[in-house]
């Protein structure tokens, strides 16, 4: 069996199910005069991690939930929730507690229906398989499909973020780190 044309026909029937349209509706609730928080666990934790920095090469302030160097949050705050279930108890207990402080919380989720959905201002739906079942079903394990697919959706949303924001490709060099 060939697996990388599985996995690329599973991603592409995933992508085919995106509605676009959330992702443009989530639009404007970023700015760069507000902070943007981003939470997820594990795996999702891993593609929060990798959004949180696109987002600092576009020049917006973000932090990811859970280092040492972020900050507390406050009200009109953006906080950007990741979890294929919309289950995960941490994600959802600290986005309730991040609802009640009067941010504005952007959810994507396999789960259309979960708890943290019904948390969420604005949810992205991205249908990819978890390991709890949620989502399109996979020949890949655990959350693989979500990992693989949310990735592309948040790339899609740092697309749609640049163009708007008429950020080039030299603009988001400028803030990429550049040790040697």
């Amino acid at each position: 069996m060939l697996t990388i044309p599985l996995i690329m026909a599973e991603i592409n029937q995933v992508m085919a199910a995106v509605d676009e349209n959330e992702l443009t509706a989530s639009l404007p609730y970023f700015a760069k005069t507000r902070r943007i928080f981003v939470a997820g666990a594990g795996r999702s934790g891993f593609q929060g991690q990798g959004f949180a920095m696109r987002l600092m090469h576009l020049g917006y302030p973000v932090f990811v939930v859970g280092e040492t160097i972020t900050p507390a949050i406050r009200a009109g705050d953006l906080w950007i929730a990741i979890s294929g279930s919309g289950t995960t108890k941490g994600i959802v207990a600290e986005t309730l507690s991040a609802k009640k402080l009067g941010l504005t919380i952007l959810v994507f989720t396999s789960a259309k229906d979960s708890p943290l959905a019904h948390l969420a201002d604005s949810v992205v739906v991205v249908p990819g398989a978890t390991k709890t079942g949620a989502g399109q079903a996979s020949q890949q394990l655990l959350s693989s499909l979500f990992d693989q697919t949310v990735h592309i959706t948040l790339d899609a949303l740092t697309l749609k973020l640049a163009q708007r924001d008429q950020t080039s490709n030299a603009d988001a060099l400028g803030q990429h780190a550049n040790v040697e």
